[in-house]
């Protein structure tokens, strides 16, 4: 149930600031955040990472909503025995139902952190949840899946 809550509490984050930027920066705007480092800019996505698939909305929304579904299961279902591994599961829930709503809704997805030391696409919350997610899966899978299933470590 933790685990849960940790997503639920992250794509509270994610839709208000979406929100936010939505109601305070006008689209195509950006405002400084953090000098020289990142600015806050309302971008609409109607593609995937780096839009890709761009304008293809029905088609992402349906594979978010798999996609979501199958995470949620794995949580559910202890398929991480450890706490590493259920934590990336839930963050990557996490961005996988944040941006879901904002397909569902909105017909796109609200982006707003632009880096301004480097050029590089526009990214949210639940994007930030997402890679963050595969970075600790990845991780966890290649050192401690194994230790943990060997142990029968349940930790949560």
């Amino acid at each position: 149930m933790l685990y849960y809550l940790i997503a639920i509490f992250l794509v509270g984050i994610d839709q208000l600031v979406k929100w936010w930027v939505r109601g305070n920066i006008p689209l195509g705007e950006s405002i400084p955040f953090l000098p020289h480092v990142m600015d806050l800019a309302y971008t609409q996505n109607t593609g995937a990472a780096f839009s890709s698939f761009s304008g293809m909305t029905w088609l992402l929304t349906l594979v978010s909503l798999g996609a979501s579904v199958v995470i949620a299961v794995l949580l559910r279902k202890n398929f991480f025995p450890g706490k590493w591994g259920k934590l990336s599961l839930s963050l990557i829930l996490a961005g996988a139902v944040g941006n879901l709503i904002d397909r569902a809704f909105l017909g796109f997805v609200t982006d707003m952190f632009e880096t301004t030391f480097v050029r590089f696409a526009v990214f949210n919350v639940a994007d930030i949840c997402v890679v963050v997610g595969g970075v600790l899966m990845a991780v966890y899978v290649l050192l401690l899946w194994d230790k943990d299933r060997e142990a029968g470590n349940d930790p949560a």
